[in-house]
């Protein structure tokens, strides 16, 4: 079952009133002039003046009423599909667009070194989408009432990329051509609207012509039928001295914004950045029509196809891109989702097709609760795209009224990929043998960890530990390297950045099993001459558990590696005083809206913006005084431990499982919850993360080490017939003994929103004590009023 919308840009422009071209002086009334007529055909609205948009260079232009962009001007777009324009629309006053479209200078365009991660968005109108019923709900749902500007989705991704930000639009007609069935594409940039080279003919996805530039030249545009794509692109600059800048644009038209990192799969020159490579890459893909609307592999013309080539990737990643030939659009997310991408869907009340990294702060999401008229909450606006490869196709109508595209959804290519996507483990069931061993290896653990060991020099004891502990900690030595190793930090080179005391990286840390084998490991791969900070966050000053434990951690890693200078960052907060921060986060974790959702969120932001206080250097470290000052932590790169608890069984639920259904019953468990990370975790975490300027990174979910735990014998990667912190993650424990860290090896999991005790004043705070707020499953329960906020 599928259906049908048509995404109008006069209902766009009314629902978002400034979406589609900033703050529009005159929008309203050029809004008002303008009827939707029968039969669903387009309506292009003409507005007389832009906003302020962020050019590609960096630059700005400020809208004025006389240089409008191509859907502007004087004269409105005749909605009679038989009428043809009395008025030609023209371009910006000219700037020389032959550096775009020149072979020869696309280098310097793409001559971008370093890395870098952003915010992007895409908004999209004027096309009929059809959307399979497997992708989204009935078009009959009711969703929330929001209502913000292009300038607010703007200023959302810039908290992510503050670096840059840039906007590019692609603007489709048909009929251009001397076909009347053709689509012609437009690209608007720096102030100039100039025609892309391929021409897509309906029915003949081959038949692409070269066009030829007309920058400066009166485009006629004989069809009412028009779309209008609009990329944003928000740049944190991670590593490089150059600055990069998106969206990026290739010779051939195609354009894409990508947030993501390759940490392998595809093999790029050390000068070389990822969205470099991956336009250049993408751009050689095939564009033929099997490969735009469904195929994965093109045997005519044996090309990669851009399923392909996404699917060898490994990293994470979230990917909009345009495919000018084929006239498709590609958009998508990593296998585990690993970075944020929000979409909405179209609906009959809501036309409109968005995709964005974060969710815009809408005075009306923050005003009031959702409900149907049947007393049913209604679904939020945004949801988390489900992770997977996602294709458009525009085509022309039968009628030639209009453009059409159906969404598509593209299976991974890569059967590595899909055997960790399927999450099979090879042993799951142990034979009476295996359990004997088993027993054995618990006595002789608990006979190491009384005898007092010290670490080699390389931070690892003396004794033997068992192999699969060694792989595993192999593959995590290896998956913090490739997140971690960077020759030539961009930081480092901006004016006003004290050399000596520059942090690269740091580790949100609570003290807990997971983080103190992060902090281990990244001391064993950062360059020793760099500062490690430690971000811990507590709601109960000294006093909450992570906080105590975060202490007794730095002790103990300042004895496996006393050479590195460690820094806890400590990170106090008092939720009372959190009225703005909770209603700003409430907008990061859209749309999750538990109760346990806000506090994880709170936690995470308030952690990653590392503004807090460390000791005074003054004083000496055994001084009992706590004299404090203020420190901020300057690190863009985070390490995170997501997913150690989904794949070592480290939630009470697994225990739970295990009980019920013994081992086959906690796998099936561990695999639900790798199934879903991406929609009950990562996109949160991603979000409220990279609202700092910070980028997350998890090494525990490196495809490599996703791979070696499910090799493993499940029993060797927990034995839950062991009390908690012990037989829980049992495998990590062997880990953190082998890197020295005894204390920590024996540590049970505690969550962070217990152990911050953020879930405790929460519950205080909204419900009335802890004792009430079980008793209305306060960890679940979904947050509709404000009046808590407030």
């Amino acid at each position: 079952m599928s259906r049908s919308i048509i995404l109008t840009p006069l209902v766009f422009l009314n629902s978002f009133r400034h979406l589609l071209v900033g703050s529009a002086k005159n929008s309203a009334s050029a809004a008002g002039d303008n009827k939707v007529n029968g039969g669903g055909r387009v309506v292009a609205v003409a507005v007389d003046a832009v906003g302020k948009t962020e050019l590609a260079d960096g630059d700005t232009a400020a809208g004025d009423e006389e240089n409008s962009v191509f859907l502007a001007g004087d004269k409105f777009l005749d909605p009679t599909p038989t009428s043809v324009l009395d008025s030609k629309i023209t371009a910006r006053k000219s700037k020389p667009y032959s550096n775009l479209k020149t072979p020869s200078n696309l280098s310097q365009i793409l001559e971008l070194r370093g890395k870098a991660m952003c915010g992007i968005a895409l908004i999209l109108s004027g096309i009929r989408i059809r959307i399979s019923s497997s992708i989204s709900d009935s078009p009959h749902r009711q969703t929330e009432k929001l209502l913000f500007t292009f300038e607010d989705i703007k200023a959302a991704l810039r908290r992510r990329g503050p670096d840059s930000v840039g906007v590019k639009k692609v603007l489709l007609r048909c009929g251009v051509s001397e076909k009347s069935d053709c689509i012609s594409s437009f690209l608007e940039d720096d102030d100039v609207v100039r025609e892309l080279q391929s021409v897509l003919c309906a029915g003949n996805a081959g038949d692409i012509g070269e066009r030829g530039a007309t920058v400066g030249d009166d485009f006629g545009i004989p069809k009412p039928a028009a779309a209008e794509l609009c990329f944003v692109g928000a740049i944190l600059q991670l590593r490089g001295v150059d600055p990069l800048v998106q969206p990026l644009v290739d010779a051939s038209g195609n354009v894409l914004i990508y947030n993501g990192e390759i940490f392998g799969g595809h093999h790029l020159p050390s000068d070389c950045n990822d969205a470099e490579f991956l336009v250049r890459a993408l751009g050689k893909c095939c564009s033929c029509c099997s490969c735009s609307t469904g195929g994965s592999d093109c045997v005519q013309c044996g090309k990669n196809s851009i399923p392909d080539v996404l699917s060898t990737i490994k990293g994470p990643w979230a990917i909009i891109y345009w495919q000018d030939s084929s006239k498709s659009l590609w958009f998508g997310r990593d296998a585990f989702g690993r970075r944020s991408l929000l979409v909405h869907w179209p609906t009959e009340d809501d036309p409109t097709f968005l995709l964005s990294s974060v969710s815009p702060v809408s005075p009306s999401q923050q005003a009031s609760e959702c409900e149907a008229p049947n007393g049913i909450g209604c679904l939020s606006y945004w949801e988390e795209l489900p992770c997977g490869i996602y294709s458009v196709h525009v085509d022309v109508s039968s009628l030639n009224e209009y453009l059409v595209g159906e969404v598509k959804i593209h299976e991974y290519t890569n059967p590595l990929l899909n055997e960790l996507i399927k999450w099979e483990r090879t042993s799951i069931e142990p034979n009476s043998e295996d359990q004997q061993i088993s027993r054995h290896k618990f006595s002789r653990r608990h006979d190491m960890h009384s005898t007092s060991l010290e670490p080699c020099e390389t931070g690892s004891p003396q004794p033997a530990i068992l192999k699969p502990a060694q792989i595993l900690l192999n593959a995590l030595k290896e998956s913090v390297l490739r997140r971690t190793s960077f020759y030539t930090i961009y930081q480092a080179t901006m004016p006003g950045i004290n050399q000596e005391n520059f942090v690269p990286v740091a580790v949100l840390f609570s003290g807990g099993l997971d983080s103190m084998i992060l902090a281990a490991l990244l001391d064993q791969c950062l360059d020793p001459s760099y500062e490690i900070d430690l971000l811990n966050v507590s709601f109960d000053g000294q006093f909450a558990p992570d906080r105590i434990s975060a202490k007794a951690g730095l002790k103990e890693l300042k004895r496996v590696a006393p050479c590195r200078r460690w820094r806890l960052v400590e990170i106090d907060a008092d939720l009372s005083d959190l009225v703005f921060e909770t209603r700003h986060v409430m907008s990061l974790i859209n749309p999750a809206n538990t109760y346990m959702d806000l506090n994880i969120g709170i936690a995470l932001w308030l952690a990653s913006g590392g503004d807090g206080w460390v000791p005074d250097a003054n004083k000496d470290d055994d001084d009992d005084s706590h004299a404090r000052i203020k420190y901020k932590s300057n690190a863009r790169i985070l390490l995170v431990g997501s997913g150690a608890d989904e794949q070592c069984a480290g939630y009470g639920r697994h225990r739970t499982s295990y009980r019920r259904g013994s081992w086959q019953g906690l796998h099936e468990e561990m695999r639900l919850d790798m199934q879903r990370i991406w929609k009950r975790n990562l996109g949160r975490d991603d979000r409220c993360i990279a609202d700092n300027g910070k980028e997350a990174r998890f090494p525990f979910l490196d495809e490599d080490v996703i791979r070696v735990l499910l090799n493993i014998p499940l029993w060797e990667v927990a034995n839950l017939d062991q009390p908690s912190g012990i037989g829980d993650k049992v495998i990590l424990r062997e880990v953190a003994e082998m890197l020295g860290l005894r204390e920590a090896a024996v540590l049970p999991k505690r969550a962070i929103q217990f152990g911050s005790r953020i879930a405790r004043e929460s519950n205080r705070k909204n419900f009335g004590s802890n004792r009430a707020a079980n008793q209305a499953s306060a960890g679940s329960a979904r947050i509709y009023k404000k009046s808590n906020f407030s």
